[in-house]
């Protein structure tokens, strides 16, 4: 009779436990998770990106038009660099603003939107994503997430500001309005 009220009391001892666990591990969730307009987690949050002052890892990958993207080609020129996939609510909540900014200083500065395939279903979506909504600027395709990696990216949408020295500028977590990038531009002149 002894062992069966161990066994239950242990088996209550670790219900009680798995308990505490789980209403620790949601209120964590909480009270760290950042709400749409902040940017969506998608790997461990204590890696920082690219510094400003650092130099752009140059990278080269295939754009959803079939073409050749290298960012050093761009050297000369302000580049935003912005990390996005097509599941991402902050992403899609800036991507008007980012077209919309694209049209007015084309010319004057690049705007690159690397998708993070890797964590897409398929090219499909986000072909598809791309020309529901008429957005014309370049999307690099981060098929192996190795862009990612290389730039730690862990929020989405983030996007860094390229001087045309090829250094980071700015790095901005979370989703930009219009007026962000306007005043992240003057930071180029």
């Amino acid at each position: 009779m002894k062992k069966r009220n161990i066994f239950g009391l242990v088996i209550l001892l670790a219900l009680a436990g798995f308990m505490v666990a789980g209403f620790m591990n949601e209120k964590n969730d909480k009270t760290s998770s950042s709400s749409d307009s902040d940017g969506a987690g998608i790997v461990a949050p204590n890696q920082n990106g690219i510094e400003v002052g650092e130099t752009a890892p140059d990278f080269s990958l295939q754009t959803l038009s079939g073409d050749t993207f290298r960012l050093t080609d761009l050297r000369g020129k302000p580049v935003f660099l912005n990390f996005w996939a097509s599941w991402c609510g902050p992403c899609k909540k800036e991507m008007p603003d980012m077209q919309k900014f694209y049209d007015k200083y084309k010319g004057k500065v690049e705007v690159i939107a690397v998708n993070l395939t890797g964590s897409e279903i398929g090219v499909g979506k986000v072909r598809k994503y791309i020309d529901q909504y008429g957005y014309t600027y370049p999307v690099p395709l981060d098929k192996n997430s190795e862009v990612q990696g290389m730039y730690d990216v862990t929020v989405v949408p983030t996007t860094y500001l390229i001087g045309r020295d090829g250094n980071v500028i700015e790095q901005k977590r979370g989703p930009m309005t219009y007026e962000e990038m306007v005043k992240m531009l003057q930071k180029t002149k």
